[in-house]
């Protein structure tokens, strides 16, 4: 199974998000930064002060005004129960294994969940992808599902988060069986993309009902193949 997954996790690719340059949709905080080739919005009052000190400028001497990336923190919920047993395990593995390599430059949680739940990874704890994706092989498929208890364990690591700049992703069947109901937890997020693993049993209704409380999106995954265009229309949806 850890081979198995390992493959897919290797030939899986998620896109990062396009960064976008205008000032409603800017993927992050417009700055006055060093000229290296990109934007040619010259921020006139820096680059003068800058040519001041410096009567022969160097290209980094001109400083202009551009967006720059924030460090995004996204906590996976991966559900481990005895729905998810099989194939379906090694496909949450592998997504968590790409995921994890795409993901490494931001804040990454990961928490894997059946009737209880393990926290795998602490958002900012530097990311492993194969030690993360051995850690998650390790853990049987069991018991019921308790998709409630991660989402408050979700909310827990995201507290001292600005609100802009996190997300949750849950990757389950969503048939919830155990704890209590996971509507009002997932309406308490930032914001909730699921991800529902179609391929066997299944609560699709549960599954679009979170996406909507957490004001985020909703994609059905059959195989890993649809795990990657899943995460890019997740992470392209604003």
């Amino acid at each position: 199974m850890r081979a198995r997954a390992q493959q897919i996790a290797a030939r899986l690719s998620v896109p990062r998000p396009r960064l976008e340059t205008t000032a409603v949709r800017g993927a992050g905080e417009l700055g006055s930064l060093p000229y290296r080739g990109g934007s040619d919005d010259i921020d006139l009052d820096r680059t003068l002060e800058m040519l001041t000190e410096r009567p022969v400028p160097e290209d980094e001497d001109i400083i202009v005004r551009d967006r720059t990336r924030t460090t995004r923190s996204v906590v996976l919920l991966v559900d481990v129960s005895g729905s998810m047993r099989g194939e379906r395990v090694r496909t949450a593995a592998a997504a968590v294994g790409a995921l994890a390599g795409e993901l490494a430059r931001d804040n990454l949680g990961v928490i894997a969940f059946w009737s209880d739940a393990a926290v795998l990874l602490e958002p900012g704890q530097s990311v492993r992808s194969a030690e993360l994706l051995d850690n998650l092989l390790r853990l049987p498929a069991k018991g019921l599902t308790n998709v409630a208890f991660p989402l408050q364990l979700a909310a827990k690591q995201l507290s001292q988060v600005p609100v802009r700049d996190t997300r949750v992703i849950l990757l389950s069947d969503c048939v919830h069986n155990a704890g209590p109901d996971p509507r009002p937890l997932a309406a308490q997020l930032p914001r909730l993309d699921v991800l529902l693993d179609s391929s066997g049993e299944k609560d699709i209704e549960l599954g679009r009902e979170l996406a909507a409380k957490g004001l985020g999106i909703f994609r059905t995954i059959h195989t890993y193949r649809d795990v990657a265009p899943a995460i890019s229309a997740v992470f392209a949806a604003r």
